[in-house]
């Protein structure tokens, strides 16, 4: 989420976001304010994507984070307890700091 607020500062994309209502891609701005420049049929076109994607491409079939390799394993419980709370606290942090963005 960092990346994604911070990049935009720096870079946009050439060219016209709507080419019909002559809106380029360097007049969005960046953050929620964005949302409100993005025209409906965009939205409709990310959705639509979206829900495309899950439904038809997306084919999982196995249990819901397990990937075939343990990010955060370990044969002591109390290693792994630690690992795991450590990992929460940074999602946290995380949360705070897109927040003061």
């Amino acid at each position: 989420a960092t990346m994604g607020y911070i990049v935009p500062e720096y870079f946009k994309w050439p060219g016209y976001l709507s080419p019909s209502m002559g809106l380029k891609f360097s007049d969005v701005p960046n953050g929620l304010a964005a949302i409100t420049k993005v025209p409906s049929g965009g939205w409709t076109q990310i959705i639509a994507f979206a829900g495309y994607y899950e439904l038809f491409v997306y084919k999982y079939n196995g249990t819901p984070g397990d990937y075939g390799w343990k990010v955060l394993s370990s044969a002591d419980p109390e290693a792994k307890k630690r690992k795991l709370s450590a990992e929460l606290a940074n999602g946290r942090l995380a949360m705070m700091a897109i927040i003061g963005m």
